[in-house]
């Protein structure tokens, strides 16, 4: 049931508050850039204190109606209205926003972004990069690289290309936003809670608009990309456009790559069948892969935006269980006399369970949409069935992937909410990690990781095996009570 009038106020004027101070804190000791005579980060206690108290009122406003907003326009509005302070901040939580500058100055100016890190390409604003990502190539595609230069050649110098990113973030939100009714509608879910998760959630105003993260830029093509394929499946031209969207957003972040087998699911038409799979996924795969085509031979880069994914993983931090558990298995063989190196086994095996999750979820999915194809009335059940197993699979496959990463940050943690939100019955287990990864990161980026590198492994470690074993368990009760 939605919330009372008086705690549905309590938490809009709450949030604002911790919004105006997180603005407040980044304008003391945010990312500051170093290369134009400001100050550089820090801002001292008072900086970190604001940040800590602001980050509180805004996580514990967004966790109070974490049921659903009082109605869904109720949640835009407050939404946006906690917006609009973080609009006027300098880049909080991540100094990415330099990379990404860069990173678009260097292709601008006639150099290959998958080939030479930023400081060897010569960008005047190479100090304003953290220095890990000072000599490595672009993680990013193709199509981001051409937006990154567009934005530098638009904005002129560095604060115009940090406006420029920053609209840009905030068109891919408002692109997201515009699909999350008719997704949650599809879905089944309540339209008030879907928009107040995905949109009020302090990572998306932190992260994604202040922070200026092209993971916005992502979810705004990943969602209208989905959206046109719940309302128009089967049908050849909005399949074509549906692929050519979740091909951009592959070439935004690659990460995006794990929807497609789902929203081959929701490309589908009538029944599940191997046949009308392969034909209707086929319109969906030759626009995603023209969109790959186009970006790649219209950037003149061709595929080297591969490579630049490999290095990605420098930052090695046990936020990321992978990297966790090899912290820990390092730290046990040092006390047996070994050298350190598990890490890089963990991340691959990670990798190689993710696949397999994906795999899973995918034929779970398949499987209960093809139990359809023989009951009473199955076109009505279809119709109502396959956006929510769509949705709810590839917002596993998000979950999963961030989960199972060599590296997480806290604003990858929208991937899988924005589409949870829409999709999942319940929400609490994906809710609680995001308001704790809130407050992972200081305004100027520092990562708060860094200061608890063995007791946070220790404890993330802890916390995947009884995951793990939960998992186990819960399998096995489950095959357990299928009939034989």
């Amino acid at each position: 049931m939605p919330p009372s009038p008086g705690a549905a106020r309590s938490a809009r004027w709450a949030g604002l508050a911790g919004a105006v101070l997180l603005t407040v804190a980044g304008w003391l000791g945010g990312a500051l850039p170093r290369a134009t005579g400001v100050p550089g980060p820090g801002g001292g206690p008072w900086a970190v204190a604001l940040w800590l108290v602001g980050t509180a009122l805004l996580v514990g406003a967004w966790w109070a109606l974490r049921r659903g907003a009082p109605s869904t326009r109720w949640a835009y509005l407050t939404a946006g209205l906690w917006a609009l302070p973080l609009l006027a901040a300098p880049p909080l939580g991540s100094r990415d926003v330099y990379s990404y500058a860069c990173q678009g100055w260097a292709y601008a100016h006639g150099v290959d972004p998958y080939a030479t890190g930023v400081a060897e390409a010569g960008c005047p604003w190479v100090e304003s990069v953290a220095p890990i990502w000072r000599d490595t190539p672009a993680p990013y595609g193709p199509f981001f690289v051409l937006l990154a230069a567009l934005a530098v050649t638009l904005g002129g110098g560095l604060v115009g290309a940090i406006v420029a990113f920053r609209l840009l973030a905030v068109a891919g939100v408002l692109l997201a936003a515009l699909c999350l009714v008719g997704l949650a509608g599809a879905a089944g879910v309540p339209t008030r809670r879907a928009a107040w998760l995905a949109l009020a959630s302090p990572l998306v105003g932190v992260h994604l608009i202040a922070g200026a993260h092209n993971d916005a830029v992502m979810l705004g093509l990943l969602m209208p990309g989905l959206l046109v394929l719940v309302r128009r499946p089967g049908r050849p031209g909005p399949l074509l456009l549906a692929g050519a969207l979740l091909g951009l957003a592959v070439t935004v972040k690659a990460t995006a790559v794990v929807v497609l087998p789902f929203a081959a699911l929701a490309a589908v038409l009538g029944r599940y069948t191997v046949r009308a799979l392969l034909r209707d996924a086929g319109w969906l795969a030759g626009g995603a892969l023209g969109a790959v085509a186009v970006t790649s031979l219209l950037s003149g880069l061709g595929l080297g935006w591969a490579g630049g994914l490999s290095r990605s993983g420098d930052s090695e931090q046990w936020t990321s269980p992978p990297t966790a558990v090899g912290f820990v298995v390092d730290y046990a063989g040092g006390l047996a006399g070994r050298e350190p190196g598990a890490v890089p086994a963990t991340r691959a095996a990670a990798l190689l369970l993710l696949a397999v999750l994906v795999a899973a979820l995918w034929w779970r999915a398949w499987s209960g949409l093809r139990r359809l194809n023989d009951v009473r009335q199955r076109v009505a059940r279809l119709d109502a069935a396959r956006p929510r197993a769509a949705l709810l699979g590839a917002g596993l496959a998000l979950a999963a992937t961030v989960v199972l990463a060599p590296v997480f940050h806290p604003w990858y943690a929208t991937w899988p909410l924005a589409l949870l939100a829409v999709a999942a019955r319940r929400t609490t287990w994906i809710v609680a990690p995001c308001a704790a990864a809130a407050f992972l990161a200081l305004p100027d980026g520092t990562n708060l990781a860094r200061f608890t590198k063995a007791p946070g492994a220790l404890v993330m470690t802890a916390l995947a095996l009884g995951l793990a074993v939960w998992g186990l368990l819960r399998l096995r009760r489950t095959g357990a009570a299928r009939p034989g």
